[in-house]
């Protein structure tokens, strides 16, 4: 039955087992299908991926494999990215984020700080917050030696860097995301991301009016995003209006038209992409603006703006058009229509609080006149003169999050190191800890063998020193009977014949002398019953009753208390029949005494001890008594006499009990069983 139960649990365990290992593979196998739908955009809607996505993510938690719930979670951000869905992006990502953490995937980490940059700074534009997790994206990268993923999130930081003005910090970045592609196989990847670099770089130098400069990166751009796979006119288009902006601000007006000419031929631009349209057609008009080619001026100023509004009225691309024709008119002297647009420049630009609103007030400045004039150049100063602060501010901020974040993955390092120092102290210690208390154990252990080692020679000198005394008892013994046996014969003996004879021959003779003769011998045999009784008596009293261990102790006793200078009382109980006691017993109860007695020499400071033996139901009681200073017995600590004791005791099974009071003495009474 035992065998037949533990079989069933055997297989009932089994089965179990592999239900539950086939529904794990299972469920991953569902969790990779439903994430495989969710990226087929030929097939399904937008929506329906992003069902499949979130199936995906309910089975991975309801398995619970942190890896799976990660793969699942990417593929929901990516939707939630792609529909729109940023407070859920944001979530889904933050969540990632500890997750990734937990597991210590690097990878995942850093992907998911370079998602939450990319939120913070594309569509919740806080800038701050981006170039913070872009940071630590890079970090991560760089641990990873991911250098395409390193230089994509580089160019992202460079560019946050050239939006806020520090266009050093950002040529610095961009050459050195450059250098780690430069590492790379120049695939198109690799090109775009390089092409982007270098479309940034020309932004910087056009900024800090280094116009060779920015047109050497801008050709480098444009001549990379040619060499690309598939239709990349939009890019391309957008690089070539960059290179024209900097023709016109460099003054080559004729290149620049060249350049706008050349996009605005493109007809499908006005329908494919009518914002970027617009802002070429303004770009152009301003051209000719500059180079006095106002022919065509203020239509295509116009045609620009009304493109602009139609897609998004009062747009934040309608600003720069605005601006360009209150300059025209204002230049044409028509002040109303120059007043118009200025003030509606200013307008749309206080949404955006940005450098457009700054050349909107200084625009205003230069069209009205007086108080008024006075009062725009005085906001256009005040604002100017903020912009720098802020400006300077998240530059600092800037380099207060790097030096954080380098001063934390120091302090990470540092911790780490320390970590592995204590790691290495806590293994020596350890170590040492146990090398020392297997020396120290080891010479306790050769100590207490040197210990028992001595005090077995120490037993065998009591045993001999016993042995050696029981001898001179046998000896004294035998001398005694000798004697006994020459006085019965020699004495005894020749009295009794010589009054034998002497009876023998008064038999016959009835004369009162002969009566008082017989009178004397009987009285002579009186006389010998005597000294037979006395010889008998002789024989039958213990002639070493006194002798034996009792004189053993006794000599002991002696010897240490006039060492020490004590009075001592020895009593002895004559019930105790030594002779019966094994010589373990007496030679662990001889050294006990002395132990004792050394002990109240050394610490007691007593003049008299009494020591007692007596028998108490098969039961040796020895009590020795001092009248010394006493002590604590509670807070005592034991020395190594005391330990000698104890041990000893422990030998031969007995019990020790300790009393003592200061200033009056202390008992020792000691228990040994005979048996």
């Amino acid at each position: 039955m035992k065998f037949i139960f533990s079989f069933f649990l055997f297989l009932v365990f089994t089965i179990t087992s592999y239900s539950q290992q086939n529904n794990a593979g299972i469920t991953l196998d569902s969790i990779e299908y439903y994430i495989q739908k969710s990226k087929n955009r030929n097939i399904f809607s937008t929506n329906d991926r992003l069902g499949f996505a979130l199936k995906a993510k309910r089975l991975s938690v309801n398995i619970n494999i942190d890896s799976t719930i990660l793969v699942s979670n990417k593929a929901v951000s990516e939707l939630y990215w792609e529909i729109g869905l940023n407070n859920k992006f944001k979530k889904v990502n933050q969540e990632s984020l500890e997750i990734a953490k937990r597991t210590k995937d690097t990878l995942s980490l850093a992907e998911f700080n370079f998602n939450l940059a990319e939120l913070y700074r594309l569509k919740i534009r806080l800038t701050d917050s981006a170039f913070y997790y872009y940071h630590n994206a890079e970090k991560l990268y760089v641990k990873l030696d991911d250098k395409f993923n390193t230089s994509k999130t580089l160019l992202r930081i460079a560019i946050i860097q050239k939006n806020e003005k520090d266009y050093v910090g950002s040529e610095v970045t961009s050459i050195s995301a450059i250098s780690l592609l430069e590492a790379l196989p120049e695939d198109d990847e690799v090109k775009q991301n390089k092409s982007f670099l270098y479309n940034n770089l020309g932004n910087v130098f056009e900024q800090l009016e280094q116009f060779e400069e920015s047109i050497n990166y801008y050709e480098k751009a444009i001549e990379l995003k040619k060499d690309l796979k598939g239709n990349n006119r939009a890019t391309i288009n957008n690089s070539l209006n960059n290179l024209a902006l900097v023709y016109k601000n460099s003054n080559q007006y004729s290149l620049a038209s060249s350049i706008y000419k050349q996009i605005l031929d493109d007809k499908n631009l006005i329908n494919e992409r009518p914002d970027f349209y617009a802002l070429v057609l303004d770009n152009y008009a301003h051209t000719l603006y500059l180079s006095e080619g106002t022919k065509q001026l203020p239509e295509l100023f116009l045609r620009a703006l009304n493109i602009s509004d139609s897609i998004k009225p009062n747009g934040y691309n309608s600003i720069i058009i605005n601006q360009h024709l209150a300059e025209y008119y204002n230049d044409r002297h028509i002040k109303d229509s120059a007043l118009f647009f200025a003030y509606r420049a200013k307008n749309i630009s206080e949404k955006y609080h940005n450098d457009d609103l700054l050349k909107s007030l200084k625009l205003l400045s230069e069209i009205e006149e007086g108080d008024t004039a006075a009062h725009f150049l005085k906001d256009y100063i005040k604002l100017s003169d903020s912009l720098l602060k802020v400006e300077r501010q998240t530059r600092n901020k800037f380099a207060r999050i790097r030096f954080e974040t380098n001063q934390i993955e120091q302090e990470n390092i540092q911790i780490a190191k320390e970590r592995m120092w204590l790691l290495i102290i806590s293994v020596v210690v350890i170590m040492a800890s146990f090398l020392l208390y297997l020396v120290i154990t080891q010479r306790n252990k050769n100590k207490e063998l040197q210990f028992i080692q001595k005090q077995q020679e120490t037993n065998e000198e009591i045993y001999n020193l016993m042995l050696s005394q029981n001898e001179g008892i046998e000896e004294a013994r035998t001398l005694e009977k000798k004697r006994i046996s020459e006085e019965l014969h020699d004495g005894v003996l020749g009295r009794l014949f010589g009054t034998r004879l002497s009876l023998d021959s008064l038999n016959f003779n009835n004369t009162p002398e002969a009566i008082k003769t017989r009178s004397q011998y009987i009285e002579e045999l009186k006389n010998i019953e005597q000294d037979i009784r006395k010889v008998s008596h002789e024989l039958n009293t213990d002639f070493v009753s006194g002798s034996g261990f009792i004189d053993i102790i006794k000599t002991l006793v002696e010897t240490q208390t006039i060492a020490y200078k004590l009075n001592y009382n020895l009593k002895r109980d004559d019930a105790i029949h030594w002779d019966e006691i094994t010589n373990k017993k007496k030679i662990h109860i001889y050294r006990i005494i002395q132990e004792t007695l050394h002990n109240i020499y050394k610490h007691a400071q007593a003049a008299q001890v009494n020591i007692s033996f007596k028998l108490k139901n098969n039961v040796i009681c020895l009590t020795i008594v001092d009248d010394g200073s006493g002590f604590d017995v509670n807070k005592a600590k034991s020395g190594i006499g005391l330990k000698n004791i104890n041990s000893r005791i422990n030998e031969i099974s007995g019990i020790i009990k300790i009393t003592s009071e200061k200033e009056v003495g202390t008992t020792v009474i000691i228990e040994v069983p005979i048996p």
